[in-house]
This record gives C-alpha cells, sequence and structure tokens, in this order.
C-alpha cells in the first residue's frame, strides 16, 4: 500500500476528550473516526489489523471443533420473551418497533438466537457435542462509552455456544475453550494477561471466567493473591475478612442528631468504621426498596446483590425510601415494613457484634446490634421470605485470601474475553431439545464463549506503546513493514525503494510505502502512530554506499545497516522470525 493513497491521516494534536492512550493514538494514528458517543468508524489500518485477529479467532475456533454461523443482529421480541430476557434486561438493550408496529430488538448478545438454530437442527444426542460461533456485530446502549473503540455502543465479538448432553461433557469441553482463549491471545501478541474468576450477570449458569489484559488504565479491579492461584474480578471476589467475635450487648439507642455518614457515626460513637453497619439502597423496576447492608468499611459490590435477589435494580427515589419505614442517614434493619422491601444482609454483618446501625429514626442510631438477636430471630415465616443473607462485600487489598489466608492484591484490567457455564438456562426456558440414547427428550447443557474482537487492538496499544505511539505485534500490525523514503528525489532512492516495495510484495510480505514527499523527521512521527513493528530507511546517503537501513519499532536492537543486494532475503527472514515468536504449538 502507498501511504499517499492510504484513506486516513495521521494527526499531530492529541484529541481533547481522549482519556485512553489507546484511544489518543487509533485517532492520531488515522486508524478510526468518531461518529457519535460510543459509534466508530474502522479506517483501513483499523480493518486490516481487526481482520488479522477475526482470522487467528477463527482459527482458534476450528481448532476445537467450531462451526462458523451468522446470526442476525436483529431480533424478534417473541425469541426473548421465550427466554424472559426481553423484560429482565433493562435500558442497555435496543428495541425499535417496525412498520408493521412488530416489537424488535438488537442483539447485545445471542443466546436466544443460537438456541433457535439448535431446536430445529441439534435433534439427537449423536450430533452432541456441537459448537457454533460467529464474528459478529453487536449493540448496547451503553449508560457511559469510554476509551474510543475499549466500551463501545456498536461493536464487533466473537461469540460461541456448544452444546452439550451432559454437565460432565460441558466440563470437559469448556477447558478445552479456556485452553483455545490462552493460545489466541499469546498469538495477537498479548503478554500480560490472566484468566479470573467473574460473574455470569446476565447471562445466567453457575461459574464463568473473563480474560484480562492488566493495564493501569483497566476500568476493572482484579483481586489475586501471589501466593496461590486464586483471580477474580471483584464482582465475585470474597475474602472471610477480619472480622472479631465477642459477647453480645445490651442493644440500645443513642441520639445522634445531624449524622448521616460511616465517618461521622464512628468518630462521634469514638469507634472504628468496623463496628459499624452500612446501608445501601437500590429499587426494583417493581419499585420495591431493595437494602444492602454490609459492615461500615466494606463497600456493596452491585453485581452481588444482582445475583442474591435475580434482579435489575436501579438507585432508589426517596418515596420508595419512605414507604418501606427506611430513613435516609439511619436506615437500620429493624422496624423496616418488609411488605415494601428486599433486605440482604452481607456475611460481614452475621460474623460482627455489637454494632453501630440506624434506628430509622432521624437523628437516632443503635449500638450493640447483633444480626441474629435483633433481627433475624424476631422474622415471622413471611418476613423471613423478603430476607437474604451471603457475600455482598467488596474484597480489597490487605484482606485475607478465601483460599491460603495470604494478604490478597488489586490490580486493574480490561476484560478482553469471557467463558460461561450456562447449563439449562436457556434450553430449559425455549424448549430447546434432543433425544437421549432412552429415545426420551432432553434439555441441551449450554456453554458460552465471547471474545471482544473491536476491543482487543485497543487493549493490545495500552499495553503496549511507547510516548511516539503504538508498539503492534505483527500478528496484528496491518502491515509487516513501512518502508521509509527519505530526499526521494535524490539519485535512485525512490526507484530503489520502489523495485524493493514490488519485491515484497511478490514474496506476500504486506509492505506500507510512504512515497509522500515529507521530511525525514514527519515520516518517522507518523511510522511510530501507525506502529507496525518492522521499518525499512531508504536514504541517497546510504544508498550511495549500497546500504539501507532497517530497524525494530519497539528498539529491541540499535538499527542496522543492510547491503541492498540482500533486503529481500533479509526481510523475508526477518518477517518470519518475528511472525514466529507468537507461534503457538
Amino acid at each position: 500500500m502507498l501511504l499517499s493513497k492510504l484513506v486516513g491521516r495521521t494527526v499531530k494534536e492529541t484529541p481533547r476528550d481522549a482519556e485512553l492512550v489507546s484511544h489518543k493514538f487509533l485517532l492520531r494514528g488515522g486508524f478510526i473516526r468518531q461518529y457519535s458517543a460510543g459509534v466508530y468508524g474502522l479506517l483501513p489500518l483499523a480493518q486490516r489489523s481487526i481482520a488479522k485477529i477475526e482470522s487467528i479467532c477463527r482459527d482458534e475456533m476450528n481448532r476445537v471443533e467450531g462451526q462458523e454461523v451468522k446470526m442476525p443482529c436483529l431480533g424478534t421480541k417473541e425469541l426473548w420473551d421465550e427466554s424472559g430476557r426481553y423484560s429482565a434486561i433493562g435500558k442497555d438493550m435496543f428495541r425499535l418497533v417496525d412498520r408493521n408496529e412488530k416489537p424488535m430488538v438488537l442483539c447485545m448478545t445471542h443466546e436466544e438466537p443460537v438456541v433457535f438454530f439448535a431446536r430445529t437442527e441439534l435433534t439427537s444426542y449423536r450430533q452432541l457435542p456441537a459448537m457454533m460461533y460467529q464474528i459478529q456485530t453487536k449493540f448496547r446502549d451503553e449508560p457511559r462509552p469510554r476509551g474510543g473503540l475499549v466500551r463501545l455502543r456498536e461493536f464487533t465479538m466473537k461469540d460461541a455456544y456448544s452444546f452439550h448432553s451432559s454437565e460432565e461433557d460441558l466440563q470437559k469441553y469448556y477447558w478445552r475453550a479456556h485452553e483455545a482463549y490462552l493460545r489466541f491471545f499469546k498469538r495477537t501478541g498479548c503478554r500480560n494477561f490472566v484468566s479470573v474468576m467473574s460473574d455470569n450477570g446476565m447471562f445466567g449458569g453457575k461459574f464463568s471466567h473473563e480474560f484480562m489484559m492488566l493495564v493501569p488504565s483497566g476500568e476493572d479491579t482484579l483481586i489475586t493473591c501471589s501466593k496461590c492461584s486464586y483471580k477474580a474480578n471483584q464482582e465475585v471476589a470474597t475474602s472471610p475478612f477480619k472480622n472479631t467475635k465477642s459477647a453480645e450487648l445490651k442493644l440500645q439507642s443513642v441520639d445522634t442528631p445531624n449524622i448521616k455518614t460511616i465517618a461521622d457515626l464512628a468518630n462521634s460513637l469514638k469507634i472504628d468504621p468496623s463496628q459499624t453497619c452500612k446501608a445501601v439502597m437500590f429499587q426494583t423496576k417493581e419499585q420495591e426498596l431493595v437494602i444492602a447492608f454490609v459492615r461500615g468499611d466494606l463497600d456493596v459490590v452491585e453485581q452481588k446483590l444482582k445475583g442474591i435477589l435475580q434482579k435489575e435494580l436501579i438507585p432508589a427515589k426517596d418515596s420508595v425510601i419512605e414507604a418501606a419505614g427506611a430513613v435516609s442517614g439511619s436506615t437500620g434493619p429493624i422496624g423496616l415494613n418488609l411488605s415494601k422491601c428486599w433486605v440482604v444482609l452481607d456475611s460481614s454483618v452475621l460474623a460482627s457484634s455489637n454494632l453501630a446501625v440506624g434506628a430509622n429514626k432521624d437523628g437516632v442510631h443503635l449500638m450493640n446490634f447483633n444480626a441474629e438477636r435483633d433481627f433475624l430471630s424476631t422474622l415471622n415465616d413471611w418476613q423471613k421470605q423478603r430476607v437474604k443473607t451471603g457475600d455482598l462485600a467488596a474484597a480489597r487489598a490487605g484482606d485475607p485470601c478465601p483460599e491460603c489466608g495470604e494478604a490478597l492484591q488489586e490490580t486493574r484490567g480490561i476484560e478482553i474475553g469471557n467463558i460461561f457455564h450456562l447449563g439449562t438456562r436457556y434450553s430449559q426456558s425455549m424448549n430447546c431439545t434432543f433425544l437421549d440414547q432412552s429415545g426420551l427428550a432432553q434439555n441441551h447443557v449450554m456453554g458460552c464463549y465471547g471474545i471482544g474482537i473491536t476491543r482487543l487492538l485497543p487493549a493490545i496499544i495500552e499495553e503496549s506503546h511507547d510516548e511516539r505511539g503504538p508498539v503492534l505485534p505483527i500478528t496484528v500490525s496491518p502491515f509487516d513493514v513501512h518502508i521509509c523514503v527519505l530526499n526521494k528525489k535524490e539519485g535512485h532512492t525512490e526507484q530503489k525503494a520502489l523495485e524493493t516495495y514490488e519485491a515484497l510484495r511478490n514474496a506476500g510480505v504486506e509492505v506500507l510505502l510512504d512515497d509522500r514527499d515529507e521530511k525525514p523527521g514527519s515520516q518517522f512521527a507518523d511510522a511510530d502512530l501507525i506502529g507496525i513493528p518492522l521499518r525499512v530507511i531508504f536514504s541517497p546517503r546510504n544508498l550511495s554506499e549500497n546500504k539501507v537501513e532497517f530497524k525494530y519499532r519497539d528498539n529491541r536492537s540499535p538499527a542496522q545497516m543492510v547491503a541492498t543486494s540482500d533486503i529481500i532475503s533479509f526481510i523475508k527472514k526477518t518477517v518470519s522470525e518475528e511472525y514466529a515468536r507468537y507461534k503457538i504449538d
């Protein structure tokens, strides 16, 4: 490709609204352009990189017997009603009505459409296991798109779905897919990534793993242990914390005028925040209040709360709070109208003694609250149905590891892939069955496997860049080699560069030739912004000595001079060696 003909130009200025390094470089390097919030177009450089990522992905999916399909982006309400997710998913899903007034959706995930396929095509145990995958556009009405291609409203994903005759068979395939993901990410040049336990969220199922690129700019908090293998997204990470049980003291009321926060309460009572109980309030779409109680020094993980209740949650309105008998700034479990609310007690509250908690009276708190004695034991049967207990708290750096007790660590990451156990969550609700060896109808046991195709490119750049631009692995770089031509009108510089360009292209090497009449500094700056790993520089001075300069974009070794007679064989060999660095047997 001639750079003078390339659609997409480099930009010197850093865009003001670009916060992430990858966002800045993708815009400045002429990879992407923004249409609106969370909606970007891919210019040729990005499209070539994404196509390489897709090719590697297809190779790995085919390696684990995947069969590629293509499902529609546009779905019907009826299909999503079968799974129950049309009403369960909130504003994240794009909903529309066609000209016949038929409700439709833009698919944000494809469990429902793939089950539609399986219902008609996978009808016997002899066909199982089977895996279908696609690389397809998804739509999600993100409330806060960010980071260029990192969090989008329209994006490309590889999603795969496996169908099995038993849980045991799914387990075997799940770990095969896990290994395929490890190979895929290594082949695309990812270095610092991990697989962590995660939350199944809207997908259902019993367990899941996320693949995270470990970078400081990541929006996810990961909890890891340096002593054992424990790794989890903070949404599911847990800890026994450091609880101290003591003799239960008598419950008593104390006046706390103008006290509204945990910090103020602890200061007023001269106790540590860990000796208080915090209330965090949400509401359901049915206008029911949800109150999560956690130890005062901890935070509630909303995703854990959703998992316990299996309900979508939104911020609580004052009217809903008041209807349940709760008082903002002094909310506690005692005295609530449980017909109007759900109460969820975190394990830390159950494991603590003599906490300070709200009394549901303005300016009043209770001292020495013990959850079992003062609340749970007082409930009748129907009230007990409105109270849940479980793990709600966010594990933090320094908390004990749940597996070995060592101090946990925190790091940041960008999610680049995920795999989910789905079980019979969708096959059962959508009546998707196969006939077993006895001729009986059984529900398929399912797994789900996703990779953020468009997100992977910026994630790689977040991991691999310098102050001048991306440093792209050759397996995802738009071209293998970038040729710069300095002072091209002097001598035979331009002619020699074009001859080399054509010879490399004929040899199957992907080459970008900067044929513009630009100064050396401008050419090098643009080459750095594009990030191609191998660079060849033609100049009249070096050609006068029958030499050409070669350098690596990552500066792993000093620039070297190569004889003009050897440059073709040298580049072919170097390109081959560079691809070999990412080969996985």
